[in-house]
């Protein structure tokens, strides 16, 4: 009734006419309508206002139902998060680890006691892949090809982070062979197998899975994140569409990137989120809905695709938290279970005994590296593992003061020949390195080159207090400066480019220092002005024996050993062999020695394992 009310006679003409009087023409009527064609009009406008009715109704019913529609699209629940649970520790060892990947039935890894190692999906113990013959230099896992056939693996030499020969090594055993002529850090297989992505320097390239017809595919606007020998390489979304890369920013904080496999559209995955903490060591979950990566020592989801029946929160959400520490996530092919290293970071400082040709632990074990001993040997300054604060006691562990204090990671302290003055660098994320003093008796650090540009680390005092050596200082690669503490000069030493972690002799006669890969060390003679040889092969951690005859060093991976080679002369000796002894330090491992010139450890006492986790997501 109300629809038909509506309608004005203005909207039907028939009807208005209708309703007009007869007009006359003198005595001539003007004829009117005939009946039957009037009641023809009736009908059609009764049909007219039916359609009419119609479509009104439908339209009405059309709105109300989209205006319901968006209301429940709007008040639709939210996507619960995925869940974690089932925690299975996989491995017992406590040894330090990095998870690469899974073929479905293996697991891929390194070990810090084994070395590059497999074990079952279900727990054991590993098993060891031993280098292939014939390539001298180690190499590097970088991950594991789709059909889990085959490792790609770097050729490295030293600890730099240098581009090394890409080798495929067959996981059951054979031949290993090498991708045609390119050098990479890091690298993965589409998940087709034909494609090979890695990286060059600052650049993507693609190439053939056989390494053929490589070709850049993109700039990036930093360096591959990860330590000098594992770095960590592209992973492909299932697709195969994008590839995702952990960048170094200028800060040297570690981000996600994510770019099309054609090259195309490069961006940062999470900008502005955790910038000062960073993430790293992403991959997706195998159905591509998840990406999962680590931040601040936990694991992290990011819901990659969106949903129809509920709301997506597009920021990441934490799935793991505690103290323990969670690392390196790998998704089972199936994608049911989550695997991933977890544990905690500790050490226990310990000294080798050498009449009783055993190791026994020092100032009570402390969790401390970086220690140092003031000239007369009644001080200890040391840094504490793993939260990086300086202090300083006596050598029989009595009054303490703590010298420095958060955001600052004190690293490599040197008390000064007058034992006034302590000198460290610090290595915190997000700004260079720098090198600082610090009263003994306590009081604010002082940055003593802040106008330097670059990084300053390691210093190393003069006999007489005067000088200080250090490396970095604004140089790629480093090289070897030295500051004049009166002047605040700085000075290059000659033909030191490519050196770092300089040591001065105690007699001031020679500086030791090493090649920025740990490849070697070379010995500079001040009268002559001259570098020369000293140690070949891999090499960390220099110390003068307090007499200057001799350089104490670690040899470090495969056979790890303390040696010592006499200056002047290179006769190296064999000093303790580390095999079985856990070590542990900001880089892994760390040396110093005492007054009586006995080797100083930190021995691992934390914990890393593999371990599963049920994977539960809507």
């Amino acid at each position: 009734g109300t629809a038909v009310s509506a309608v004005s006679p203005i909207e039907h003409g028939q009807e208005a006419r209708a309703t007009v009087p007869a007009m006359t023409t003198g005595d001539t009527p003007v004829p009117q309508a005939a009946p039957a064609a009037h009641a023809g009009s009736d009908s059609q406008i009764m049909a007219a206002i039916v359609r009419r009715h119609k479509r009104t109704l439908v339209g009405a019913v059309a709105t109300v139902a989209v205006i319901a529609a968006a209301i429940s699209y709007w008040l639709r629940p939210s996507l619960p998060p995925p869940v974690l649970s089932a925690y299975t520790p996989l491995t017992s060892d406590g040894a330090g680890k990095i998870l690469y990947g899974t073929d479905g039935s293996r697991l891929y890894l390194l070990d810090d006691a084994v070395g590059a190692a497999q074990m079952s999906v279900n727990g054991g113990s590993l098993a060891g892949i031993p280098p292939p013959a014939g390539i001298e230099a180690r190499l590097s896992i970088a991950s594991i090809s789709p059909d889990g056939s085959r490792l790609l693996a770097r050729q490295t030499i030293g600890l730099s982070g240098a581009p090394g020969p890409l080798w495929a090594v067959p996981t059951l055993g054979g031949s290993p062979f090498r991708l045609a002529n390119i050098e990479g850090i890091g690298g993965a297989w589409s998940p087709d197998g034909q494609k090979l992505a890695y990286i060059k320097g600052t650049s993507l390239y693609m190439a053939n899975a056989d390494g053929t017809a490589s070709r850049k595919l993109v700039d990036l606007p930093g360096p591959l994140a990860g330590g000098p020998i594992d770095g960590t390489s592209p992973a492909w979304s299932p697709d195969g569409r994008e590839i995702a890369l952990n960048l170094l920013d200028s800060r040297n904080i570690s981000h996600l990137w994510e770019v099309s496999a054609d090259g195309k559209d490069l961006h940062e995955m999470f900008p502005g989120w955790h910038e000062q903490e960073g993430e790293c060591c992403g991959i997706w979950m195998p159905d591509g809905k998840y990406f999962l990566f680590e931040s601040q020592g936990q694991i992290w989801a990011d819901r990659r695709v969106g949903s129809l029946l509920h709301k997506v929160n597009r920021a990441p959400v934490q799935l793991t938290a505690g103290p323990v520490f969670y690392s390196y996530p790998v998704p089972s092919r199936d994608g049911k279970t989550l695997f991933a290293v977890a544990g905690f970071r500790r050490g226990e400082l310990e000294r080798y005994n050498a009449k009783a040709g055993a190791f026994e632990p020092f100032l009570d074990g402390i969790s401390a590296q970086d220690v140092s001993f003031s000239k007369d040997g009644e001080w200890v300054a040391y840094v504490t593992f793993p939260d990086g604060t300086l202090w300083k006691s006596r050598v029989d562990g009595s009054n303490k003061l703590q010298l420095s204090t958060p955001p600052t990671y004190a690293m490599l302290p040197r008390w000064s020949p007058d034992r006034n003055r302590i000198v460290f660098y610090d290595r915190r994320l997000g700004r260079p390195s720098r090198i600082y003093e610090v009263p003994a008796e306590g009081g604010a650090p002082q940055e003593l080159m802040p106008d330097q540009n670059g990084n300053q680390a390691d210093p190393s005092w003069s006999p007489e207090g005067d000088r200080l050596a250090f490396g970095g200082a604004g140089g790629d690669p480093s090289a070897i400066y030295i500051l004049d503490m009166k002047t605040s000069k700085v000075t290059k030493l000659p033909n030191s480019d490519g050196l770092f972690s300089p040591r001065w002799s105690p007699d001031g006669q020679y500086l030791v220092a090493l090649l920025t890969d740990s490849s070697g060390m070379k010995l500079f003679d001040f009268k002559t002005r001259k570098w020369s040889p000293l140690v070949n092969g891999l090499a960390g951690y220099p110390s003068w024996s307090h007499d200057g005859r001799f350089v104490y060093f670690l040899r470090l991976f495969g056979d790890s050993r303390i040696e010592r080679v006499a200056v002047p002369g290179g006769r190296i000796e064999r000093v303790v062999n580390l095999r079985g002894f856990p070590q542990v330090g900001v880089y892994g491992f760390w040396l110093g020695l005492t007054p009586d010139d006995s080797p100083l450890l930190l021995k691992n006492a934390g914990a890393q394992e593999v371990v599963s986790m049920k994977w539960q997501a809507p």
